[in-house]
């Protein structure tokens, strides 16, 4: 029955895996989350969910993308006040059924939430090193990430994405003349591999050609590396997502290719995290 439910859509997968990491950090690994705030995260996004479910006039409810959107918020938001959580799932989930280009949504809707709430209220934030940096760890949420990516055929986006990240890091610490533990060091996180493995590669808002995704993951690092080096800016990776997402439609206009869509029927106009 359970290898039957995970083999039919690649976001039981996606929920498994967040999921999986969400109780690691409220059970053993004390990283800034809490049980509130990632029970208003997912509630928000999914309580949102119904209303747009009901608005929109759709046949059925369908929580398998605001539990993926809740799950990320909690892993990566951090606020002070823990209300924001559940405003951050709401405007995520809102954000897919409402800013829509070509039949699309235009931004992953955690990270919209995230920049919505970074640059809206002074009370949010994400810290790139929260997940720390053993290596342990890391290949944890990369194998987990990786069979997730397989199932909705994105790996290659993934892959591109972390190899353009690293290229940057290394030729920096040339430049600069840093020993190579240092860049070894900055690619030894959790939320950078999160970001890589479960946001760049959202087959809903990331170019449906190969060369478009790889062409896109490319210019996320390239901007991303901008934005932390030379802005000093902690969502760097985040709001170069938030940037760029609009480039999407154009990339699938110069380089058509079929459109992604979940296994199984769906019951909502936009789904993915």
């Amino acid at each position: 029955m359970a290898r039957a439910w995970l083999g039919a859509d690649a976001r039981h997968y996606q929920i498994a895996a967040l999921g999986t990491l969400l109780a690691i950090n409220l059970a053993w690994i004390d990283f800034g989350i809490t049980p509130l705030g990632a029970l208003l995260s997912i509630g928000g996004a999914v309580a949102m969910q119904a209303l747009c479910t009901n608005l929109w006039e759709l046949p059925a409810l369908d929580v398998r993308s605001a539990l993926i959107t809740g799950c990320s918020l909690a892993l990566l938001l951090r606020v002070d006040d823990p209300l924001l959580y559940a405003g951050a799932g709401a405007v995520a989930i809102l954000s897919k059924f409402v800013l829509r280009l070509d039949g699309k949504h235009i931004w992953n809707p955690a990270t919209f939430a995230i920049v919505a709430l970074r640059y809206g209220t002074d009370d949010a934030w994400v810290a790139p090193g929260q997940w720390g940096t053993t290596l342990w760890f890391a290949a944890l949420l990369g194998c987990l990430a990786a069979m997730v990516l397989q199932r909705s055929r994105r790996v290659d986006t993934a892959f591109f994405f972390l190899a353009s990240h690293a290229a940057l890091l290394a030729a920096r610490a040339l430049w600069l003349g840093d020993p190579w533990a240092i860049p070894l060091h900055q690619l030894e996180s959790g939320s950078l591999l999160l970001f890589a493995f479960f946001m760049v590669t959202d087959p809903r808002t990331t170019p449906d050609h190969r060369l478009g995704r790889c062409a896109f993951a490319a210019a996320v690092a390239a901007l991303g590396h901008w934005l932390a080096f030379f802005e000093q800016l902690r969502e760097a990776l985040y709001l170069a997502l938030f940037l760029l997402a609009p480039m999407v439609p154009l990339l699938d206009r110069l380089l058509p290719a079929r459109r992604f869509a979940w296994a199984g029927p769906s019951t909502t106009p936009a789904t993915g995290a």
